[in-house]
């Protein structure tokens, strides 16, 4: 729970910090600005709420690793991305974007806070307790916070703290540690595809590398 929230309120004040030319610069997410990011940013804030608003009475199916399905990598233009940029671009003006995050993402904050972490809720024909549906979107959080400094070196990255436990989330997603030379955030990235491993990087990985990117779904 501390860590969903610290995550996502350091991530929503990251946003809040930006420029309006920045909305305007390449993210860490392929084919992204930092506004489509954002505009990425409302629509999980909508998902956090919708889910947390979805108790069921089933046993979970899922937890905090499970959640995330390993994908193959999208062919052509994926639909979903194309509607995010549409829809970024529909806002016209940044100001707008980070007042609809800071309403919606607020209320999902404080839905998490809330939350029986006990309590099962319902999401993607998935049934999680509350607790490992919000420990698996700490790595959620994580990524597009990543995503967002990529090309802004003076905004401040995701805390230290969930990134390390995205680390974990991501090892064991792999079933498989990655080398103890790669830091937290260096897993991150090249777990999934953010960025190509360097050459020494590469030979730390070994057969690891070879399963590497894990695109995320």
């Amino acid at each position: 729970m501390d860590e969903f929230l610290r995550s996502w309120a350091a991530l929503r004040g990251a946003v809040a910090g930006l420029g309006d030319e920045d909305f305007g610069r390449p993210s860490g997410c392929a084919g992204w600005l930092v506004r489509d990011l954002v505009c990425h940013l409302v629509i999980d804030a909508q998902d956090v709420l919708i889910t947390l608003a979805t108790p069921v009475e089933d046993e979970p199916t899922r937890d905090a690793v499970s959640y995330w399905d390993v994908v193959e990598e999208p062919a052509g233009d994926d639909p979903r991305a194309a509607l995010v940029v549409r829809l970024a671009a529909a806002y016209e003006e940044p100001w707008l974007l980070k007042f609809h995050l800071d309403d919606l993402g607020a209320a999902a904050g404080r839905a998490a806070g809330l939350a029986d972490q006990a309590g099962r809720v319902g999401t993607k024909d998935q049934v999680l307790t509350a607790g490992d549906y919000l420990r698996a979107y700490v790595l959620e959080w994580t990524l597009h916070h990543l995503d967002l400094v990529a090309q802004l070196p003076d905004v401040a990255g995701p805390p230290e703290e969930g990134v390390a436990r995205s680390r974990e989330l991501l090892e064991a997603i792999a079933g498989e540690a990655f080398p103890s030379s790669f830091s937290a955030a260096d897993v991150l990235l090249v777990g999934t595809g953010r960025r190509a491993a360097d050459e020494g990087e590469a030979l730390a990985l070994g057969a690891l590398g070879a399963r590497l990117p894990l695109v995320l779904g």
